[in-house]
């Protein structure tokens, strides 16, 4: 494999780069993603890629302008370099929730970003937990969605190994029931939906709760946190329903704005989150964060890709 395959990283995501490297046991491709003083990105790639399968790993996390222009900047020069074929890993997803006009004369920015990847040069997409499936419509090439789950469904059977039958997953939202319901099957629990109605973005108001936590450990599900606004409101009320215990798990931990501090002050016992995007300072020193990886995930993916197997198994 290593004859054929390179594997490069921007600076959004470069230690879970480099755990991909080490599961694939490939070297990292050598490239230079600096930024000059007026905020230009200049990209430079260290070796040979000529007829190579190449992999770049590069979130489009904050700041997502910056590492989505280092993403297209370094699909052009690979693509100028003669790589055989170019695979963005984007673990996660930027402007994914700008999926649709949801009011008058608004953009569908994530349809703009798809263009954007297609153009500058992106044979294939990989990436983690989609805001909504139907961004791999898209794009007019393949696009490989994989689901964290194995890797948190592995994390929550060995921590609840002993108390399955009292817990309760909860969606914060109606949209999120089937990801809740999937989670619920297969831990074999019951499931609980928070009613929730927005008053103006990242701003959220729980009205009531459907199903029953009393007494049980409740597991809040999303795919991300963002300013932990809805996850902290949606936990408040199941504490006020009477659950023993609130947990949260969420694929992308965004974690913008006054998210650490709502969760550090919350009845939230534990918020486990995968390393899709990088904590920040302030994130890494809190005890309430427990980080998961998918580098293993992602790198098996990009094996069976390389080598023409299925993916499909993976999607759990």
């Amino acid at each position: 494999m290593e004859n054929k395959i390179r594997v490069f990283s921007g600076n959004s995501n470069p230690v879970l780069a480099e755990k991909i490297c080490d599961f694939l046991q490939v070297p990292l491709g050598k490239a230079k993603v600096k930024t000059f003083s007026d905020g230009e990105i200049m990209v430079e790639i260290g070796e040979n890629v000529r007829g190579r399968d190449i992999y770049v790993v590069q979130a489009t996390c904050a700041p997502t302008n910056n590492h989505l222009m280092e993403l297209l900047i370094m699909i052009d020069a690979l693509k100028r370099a003669s790589a055989a074929t170019i695979t963005a890993v984007i673990p996660y997803y930027g402007y994914a929730r700008q999926d649709r006009k949801a009011a008058p004369r608004t953009p569908i920015t994530s349809k703009l970003v798809a263009d954007l990847i297609t153009t500058a040069g992106a044979d294939r997409v990989v990436t983690v937990d989609l805001h909504a499936g139907q961004i791999q419509g898209f794009f007019n090439i393949p696009v490989d969605n994989l689901y964290a789950a194995p890797v948190l469904l592995a994390h929550l059977k060995t921590r609840f190994a002993d108390s399955l039958e009292n817990l309760v997953m909860v969606t914060p939202d109606a949209g999120g029931t089937e990801r809740a319901r999937a989670f619920a099957k297969r831990l074999g629990c019951s499931l609980a939906v928070i009613d929730k109605r927005r008053s103006g973005p990242n701003v959220a108001e729980v009205m009531h709760l459907i199903g029953d936590v009393k007494g049980k450990s409740a597991i809040i599900l999303d795919d991300m946190i963002d300013t932990a606004g809805t996850l902290t409101q949606a936990a408040q009320a199941l504490k006020d329903h009477g659950a023993a215990n609130v947990y949260a798990c969420a694929t992308h931990g965004v974690l913008s704005g006054p998210a650490i501090e709502r969760i550090n002050n919350s009845v939230i016992e534990k918020v486990v989150i995968t390393d899709t995007i990088p904590l920040g300072d302030k994130a890494a020193a809190t005890e309430k964060i427990r980080v998961l990886s998918v580098a293993e995930l992602l790198g098996e993916a990009i094996r069976r890709i390389h080598e023409d197997e299925s993916v499909s198994s993976l999607f759990v």
